[in-house]
C-alpha cells in the first residue's frame, strides 16, 4: 500500500493526516501551540514548537491509522501564510515568529505602497492594496525597529520554510507563498530587486532562500534527525507546499472559472479561479503561477473570523457551548433582533485593507443574550464574505457556487448564512479539513503517484453535498448587507487616533 502524509500548519495547532489514494483519511491527530498576542495587534509564535508539534501528530497520526511507517511515500505541508521567521546559520530563530495577523507593520505597508514600484501592479493595477500581514512589510520592520535581528539573520523566511528546513536541511521557498506575499512574479524576472533596493532592504535579496520550487515538485528525502524525529524512514519524500488556505483550494477541487474557494478558520480566504488577469483595486492578485501552472488566482480575505468565535468563548470565561448555542441562534430570524457585528477585530484584509480597522457590536439592548450575539457574530463574517464575493462578481469573474471547507463546514448554521448572504449555493466536499487533503495531493503528485494536480483532485476529492440559499432569508440579508456596508465608513472617524493604541507603530 502507498500512503500519503498532509501537515497543516495552522494559527493554533499542527495537524497530521494519512490518507490513501482515494483520498479517505485513516488517520489523524493534532497537536496544538500557544500565540503571544500583545498591544498594537501584534500576534508572535516560537517556531520550535511547530517542531514539537510536528513530531507528536505525525506519530499520532500513524498510530491511528495502524498502518506501517514505511509504507508512507510522501509528504507534504501547508502552513500559515505571512508568519514571518529570521533564522541564524543553523538555522535556528532569532526572536519569535511575526505571526500572520500581526499588524504591527501597518506603516511600513503604506511606505512600500508609496514607492510606486512595477511590483506592486499585481494588486489593483498598483493602487494597492499592500497588506501589514506581507513578508516585505514585517521585513521592512524588522529592519527599522530591530535591525540587530535582521542584520544577524541568514535567512528570512516563512513557516512553510522553516519546517522544509528541518525536514530536508534544503534553503527553499514555495513558488506559492512567494507569488501570493513577496511580490515574486515568474512574468517579471522574479524577485522584487528594484523595490527591495528603494526601501534600503536590498540584502533582504540574499537571506531569502535562493531556490523556488512550485507545489507538488520533489524537494528531497527526510533528514535522518528528521526522520527520528517524526518516526518515519529517511525514504519518505518531501514534496514542496504552500500556503494553507490556497493549499486548500487544492483539497476542496477548485480548479476552473465558475468557482469561488472558501476557506474558513481563524481567518476567511476566498480565491478565485481565473484564466486572464483580473487586477481590481479592493482584491489581491491576479497572481499568475502561483497554484496551477499558466492559470490565474483572484483573492480576498476576512483576517478575523473563527478567532472572533474564540474571543467570545475568552470573553465568557472559556464555557462556550457551541452545540447549544448554534441551536438557539438558528432559532432567531436573520438580523438576530436588531444586532449587527462588524468583523474587522484585527483590521480589514479586503475589500478595505485598513490594518487599523477595528470591529463593533451595533444595536445592543439589555433583552438580547449570547444567542443574539452569536448569530450576529457568524452573521457579521458571512456578510464580510459576501462584500468580497461581490467584488469579484464586479470585476467580472463568474461565480456559480462557492466551495466551502474548514471549521465552519461543521456549523450547518454557518453554511446556511454563507449560502444566503452570499445567495450562492454552497458546496461542501466530504473531506472538511482541506489544507492537509491538499497538501496529501501535492504529496502523491511529487512521488509519481499521479501524473498532475488534475488528476489528483479527480481521484482524491469527492464532490460532496450542496446547500442552497434560502430566497427568504436572501432578500432580508440584502437589506442587513446595506447596513454592514454603511457602518465602515460610518465608524472610520471614530476610531482612536493612530498610534493611541499602544505600540501600534513600534
Amino acid at each position: 500500500m502507498t500512503y500519503l502524509l498532509g501537515i497543516d500548519g495552522g494559527t493554533e495547532s499542527l495537524r497530521a493526516r494519512l490518507f490513501d489514494l482515494s483520498g479517505r483519511c485513516l488517520g489523524n491527530a493534532v497537536s496544538p501551540y500557544p500565540t503571544e498576542f500583545s498591544p498594537g495587534a501584534r500576534a508572535e509564535q516560537d517556531p520550535e514548537h511547530w517542531w514539537q508539534a510536528a513530531g507528536k501528530a505525525v506519530r499520532a497520526a500513524i498510530a491511528e491509522a495502524g498502518v506501517p511507517a514505511s509504507e508512507v511515500r510522501a509528504l507534504s505541508l501547508a502552513t500559515t501564510c505571512c508568519t514571518v521567521v529570521a533564522l541564524d546559520a543553523a538555522g535556528r530563530a532569532l526572536r519569535p515568529a511575526i505571526l500572520w495577523m500581526d499588524m504591527r507593520a501597518a506603516r511600513e505597508a503604506r511606505d512600500i505602497l508609496a514607492t510606486g514600484d512595477a511590483a506592486l501592479a499585481v494588486n489593483g493595477a498598483g493602487r494597492g492594496p499592500i497588506s501589514a500581514e506581507w513578508m516585505v512589510p514585517k521585513a521592512l520592520w524588522l529592519k527599522r525597529h530591530e535591525p540587530h535581528v535582521f542584520d544577524a539573520a541568514a535567512t528570512i523566511c516563512e513557516y512553510q520554510d522553516f519546517m522544509t528546513l528541518r525536514l530536508t536541511g534544503r534553503r527553499t521557498a514555495s513558488l506559492n507563498n512567494v507569488s501570493i506575499r513577496w511580490h515574486y512574479a515568474t512574468d517579471r524576472g522574479g524577485w522584487p530587486a528594484n523595490m527591495v533596493r528603494t526601501l534600503g532592504i536590498e540584502a533582504l535579496l540574499e537571506k531569502w532562500p535562493a531556490e523556488v520550487i512550485a507545489p507538488g515538485d520533489p524537494i528531497g528525502p527526510l533528514t535522518p534527525d528528521a526522520a527520528a524525529h517524526l518516526g518515519l524512514p529517511v525514504s519518505v519524500l518531501v514534496v514542496q507546499g504552500g500556503a494553507d488556505a490556497l493549499i486548500g483550494v487544492i483539497g476542496l477541487g477548485v480548479s476552473r472559472p465558475g468557482q469561488i474557494a472558501l476557506i474558513t478558520g481563524s481567518s476567511h480566504l476566498q480565491f478565485g479561479v481565473t484564466d486572464q488577469p483580473r487586477h481590481v483595486p479592493g482584491l489581491w492578485g491576479t497572481y499568475k503561477d502561483a497554484l496551477y501552472a499558466g492559470g490565474y488566482l483572484l483573492e480576498g480575505g476576512q483576517t478575523s473570523t473563527g478567532s472572533i468565535v474564540n474571543w467570545l468563548r475568552r470573553l465568557v470565561g472559556g464555557n462556550l457551548d457551541l452545540a447549544a448555542l448554534n441551536e438557539a441562534a438558528a432559532a432567531l430570524a436573520p438580523g438576530a433582533e436588531g444586532l449587527l457585528v462588524i468583523d474587522h477585530f484585527q483590521g480589514n484584509r479586503t475589500p478595505h485593507t485598513d490594518p487599523l480597522a477595528r470591529g463593533a457590536i451595533l444595536g445592543l439592548s439589555l433583552y438580547h443574550g449570547l444567542p443574539h450575539v452569536f448569530r450576529a457574530v457568524i452573521e457579521g463574517i458571512c456578510l464580510g464574505t459576501r462584500a468580497i464575493v461581490q467584488r469579484m462578481q464586479e470585476a467580472g469573474l463568474p461565480a456559480a457556487e462557492m466551495v466551502v471547507g474548514g471549521g465552519a463546514t461543521n456549523s450547518p448554521l454557518w453554511l446556511q448564512i454563507h449560502a444566503d448572504t452570499a445567495n450562492l449555493p454552497i458546496r461542501v466536499p466530504d473531506v472538511a479539513e482541506v489544507p492537509s487533503l491538499g497538501a496529501a495531493l501535492l504529496a502523491g503528485v511529487g512521488a509519481g503517484c499521479f501524473a498532475s494536480i488534475q488528476q489528483g483532485i479527480d481521484a482524491m476529492v469527492s464532490p460532496g453535498r450542496v446547500i442552497e440559499p434560502n430566497p427568504t432569508n436572501a432578500a432580508h440579508y440584502d437589506e442587513i448587507f446595506g447596513r454592514y456596508a454603511a457602518a465602515y465608513a460610518a465608524l472610520k472617524p471614530l476610531r482612536a487616533p493612530e498610534g493611541r493604541e499602544a505600540n501600534s507603530d513600534t
